[in-house]
């Protein structure tokens, strides 16, 4: 569980610091993670699987996350020239950060696991469950890398599945290359200046030329710079205003000849995180490019993108609480004051309660939605429809309870935690861009509730869901079920009301939260009770009870509780040793 106990105590002892998380194997330290892989992957995978995560969580915790420390503190830097003056754009990169590159696209092979296959000698590609199991380790070392290889993976998924059987021949293999000198990362070049959310009103203008393209207008916010492959938006001359008039295209970053295409990088952003890679502003200058699918359904091709990035950015915000987890226990656990340990003290446990359980449900959460993209793909129409609300679901809300957990983590440690020398104050940094990436709190609650719910009825996919996972749910107490059956009508309920009217906008953002404490507390207790069965701990039921308690039942603020069942909870999560399914009813039973 937690490896460094003794070491930590006998630093915490000698009235040093107590330690970070350096050394820590990320995946050693969470059974939870090795639990839901057995829940959702066949056991032939999750074995040819976990020795590579357990080397990618040792990686994470050691050489990983001082070359992420070193390539966030040494930002990418922009020339304009060579040294003998000629006009040579390129962009130079600290060698911590190549080494990242080289373990992600290379070693894992994290940005191709589920087109190509052969990564790490498995016959397949992975599903998208066992691609995210990779995503969350890599990303608790490093999160600014984590945008270059989903885009890369996004170019790849959208070249495959809309591109001409030329396009994929000339470029579809460099996008999913392992070997680092054949590789051609991917960029996705969206955000114009006259809007971010609202993408019909770009002025890119896309003019024909024969076979190809040539592209006018700028790009705002373009992360990946430098990428080779970018995947972009524009709107043919004479195409009509608003989303259906724009067009996708594939624009590289050299031609045939070996030439620079004809767009140039301004400058790069000076950003509050991700500072170790390269988001830049770029000017099409007749740039050449190809169009991808039919020019009249980019913006909807676009779209398929985005939904696989919002997947990707919750399974990232939930690594960063996760790692600020493991940081927040490493102090909690070592560092002695006033003659005990901080994990002894009442305010010290509720708030690392308040850490446990946002990242747990996130945890949760994430894997549902993988689930969900898995089956999707694998032609089923349910799970088309309930990957429709549970893809902003997460997005809206993991990424909103990062911050709040980096902080809470940040605080645990106390004034050094502010000091960039440790993890902490980047990750807080790198987690106000899970809310911002990939649309909006605003605009994925309004994904959720407006367009999910109001215009293609995915409320009743997710009613579904979560009622059959109770039902499944057989060795867990009845009254708990039917208390989960009936928060989960009335989430569902609340939501159609919701988006059934135009003026009740201001109340998605409390509708999208309520849906997703509800279904987080179902897949908690469907969890609980398969890990049961698999190894006779029931402790993730508590947290399902800790979601109702804290998340959806309003608490009266001038009455005083003994916490008895607070502390109960506590003492089992934050202990080691398995919790029988007696123990944890007779602490469901209250609620």
């Amino acid at each position: 569980m937690h490896q460094r106990t003794r070491q930590e105590q006998a630093i915490a002892n000698s009235g040093l610091l107590a330690p970070d998380t350096s050394g820590m194997n990320f995946y050693r330290a969470d059974p939870a993670l090795a639990d839901l892989l057995r829940i959702h992957l066949p056991d032939p995978l999750f074995r040819h699987i976990e020795p590579h995560l357990d080397r990618l969580g040792a990686l994470a915790g050691g050489h990983l996350d001082e070359c992420a420390r070193l390539a966030d503190r040494h930002v990418p830097v922009l020339h304009q020239r060579d040294r003998f003056g000629r006009d040579a754009q390129w962009i130079e990169y600290h060698p911590a950060y190549r080494e990242l590159e080289r373990a992600a696209f290379g070693e894992f092979g994290i940005h191709a696991m589920s087109l190509r296959k052969g990564i790490m000698g498995w016959p397949q590609p992975y599903p998208v469950v066992a691609k995210h199991a990779f995503t969350f380790l890599f990303n608790q070392a490093e999160f600014g890398l984590g945008c270059p290889i989903n885009v890369t993976d996004g170019c790849a998924k959208l070249l495959a599945k809309f591109g001409s059987t030329d396009l994929q021949a000339k470029y579809l293999d460099g996008l999913t290359q392992t070997d680092m000198s054949k590789l051609t990362q991917g960029g996705q070049f969206m955000t114009e200046k006259e809007g971010g959310s609202d993408v019909g009103t770009l002025t890119t203008t896309a003019v024909q030329e024969g076979d190809h393209w040539r592209l006018t207008g700028e790009k705002w916010f373009c992360s990946n710079a430098d990428a080779e492959i970018v995947m972009l938006l524009a709107r043919p001359e004479g195409a009509p205003g608003g989303t259906r008039g724009v067009g996708l295209f594939l624009m590289p970053r050299r031609l045939d000849d070996g030439s620079p295409n004809h767009y140039r990088i301004v400058r790069l952003k000076d950003k509050l995180g991700t500072r170790s890679m390269a988001s830049g502003e770029i000017k099409l200058e007749g740039a050449i490019a190809y169009a991808v699918g039919n020019l009249d359904r980019g913006f909807v091709q676009m779209a398929e993108m985005v939904n696989s990035s919002r997947l990707s950015n919750g399974v990232k915000s939930t690594a960063l609480m996760r790692r600020a987890h493991h940081d927040a226990l490493t102090v909690a656990r070592s560092r002695v004051v006033f003659g005990r340990r901080i994990i002894d003290l009442p305010l010290a446990r509720r708030q690392l309660m308040k850490i446990m359980l946002a990242t747990e449900q996130a945890l949760s959460m994430s894997f549902v939605t993988a689930d969900a993209l898995d089956r999707a793909e694998a032609g089923s129409q349910d799970a088309a429809a309930l990957l429709r609300i549970l893809t902003p679901t997460l997005k809206f809300r993991a990424t909103r309870d990062a911050r709040k957990v980096c902080g809470d983590a940040l605080e645990m440690r106390g004034g050094i935690g502010y000091i960039e020398e440790f993890a902490t104050a980047r990750l807080l940094r790198d987690a106000h861009l899970g809310s911002i990436w990939e649309g909006t709190g605003n605009i994925v609650a309004i994904d959720a509730l407006q367009r999910a719910v109001g215009r293609h009825g995915a409320d009743a996919a997710l009613a579904a869901d979560l009622h059959s996972r109770l039902d499944e749910s057989a060795d867990i107490p009845q009254p708990w079920r039917n208390r989960l059956h009936d928060l989960t009508d009335r989430a569902i309920g609340f939501a159609r009301e919701v988006a059934g009217r135009i003026d009740n906008e201001v109340e998605v953002r409390r509708a999208t939260s309520l849906l997703y404490h509800v279904a987080s507390a179902v897949a908690l207790t469907w969890e609980g009770g398969r890990i049961y069965q698999m190894r006779g701990d029931a402790r993730r039921l508590l947290l399902s009870r800790l979601v109702i308690d804290h998340r959806l039942q309003g608490a009266d603020p001038f009455r005083l509780t003994d916490g008895a069942a607070e502390r109960a909870i506590a003492d089992h999560l934050l202990g080691e040793r398995p919790v029988g399914m007696a123990e944890v009813g007779e602490l469901l039973a209250p609620a």
